[in-house]
């Protein structure tokens, strides 16, 4: 007998559904303080719907998009549970929404980032249109970022980006041959 969908849902429930060992989930607790799930007696835990929706975000971004641990947090500290879960479901319309609402808050300008800021380890696996990763339409108002005397254009910055996902990938392909 199958549960309800708005039924809450134990470690090893989840565990299988998201194709994780128990122990990662125990993990993710210590790195993400938005997952809070429900504890019994005995440490017993359950998962509420939008944990678990929440977990597949997170899911989906450390494993199919190739972010980190930081870049999972930072991304949740600006743009909130309910994104990170959008865009596990691919609801473009929530996630469209919520940028629209952070967009309406004072932009910082663009900088480069330092070595120990980065979020996004390879390239998205979605279509680079910028919908979700530039966290914008994907239009032309990317600004050109400036790196000493040169500039670094948007097709320049492809190529860099296409060539570090393609040494990323030897490196798993070296990492996964040891």
């Amino acid at each position: 007998m199958d549960k309800s969908p708005d039924a809450f849902r134990t470690i090893s429930e989840v565990a299988d559904d998201l194709d994780l060992p128990q122990h990662v989930l125990r993990f993710w607790e210590t790195r993400f303080p938005q997952i809070k799930p429900m504890k019994r007696g005995g440490g017993r835990r359950y998962y509420r719907p939008d944990d678990i929706d929440l977990l597949k975000g997170i899911r989906h971004l450390l494993y199919d998009h190739g972010y980190t641990i930081k870049g999972v947090q930072k991304l949740l500290k600006t743009n909130g549970n309910k994104f990170v879960a959008a865009i596990a479901s691919g609801d473009l319309a929530t996630m469209e929404a919520i940028m629209a609402a952070n967009s309406e808050k004072p932009s910082v300008e663009p900088r480069v980032a330092n070595p120990d800021e980065d979020q996004i380890v390879g390239r998205p696996k979605a279509k680079p249109s910028g919908r979700f990763f530039g966290f914008g339409g994907g239009g032309d108002d990317t600004p050109e970022i400036s790196v000493g005397k040169s500039s670094v254009g948007k097709e320049d910055r492809a190529l860099l980006q296409e060539a570090l996902f393609d040494l990323l990938e030897c490196k798993r392909l070296l990492d996964q041959v040891r």
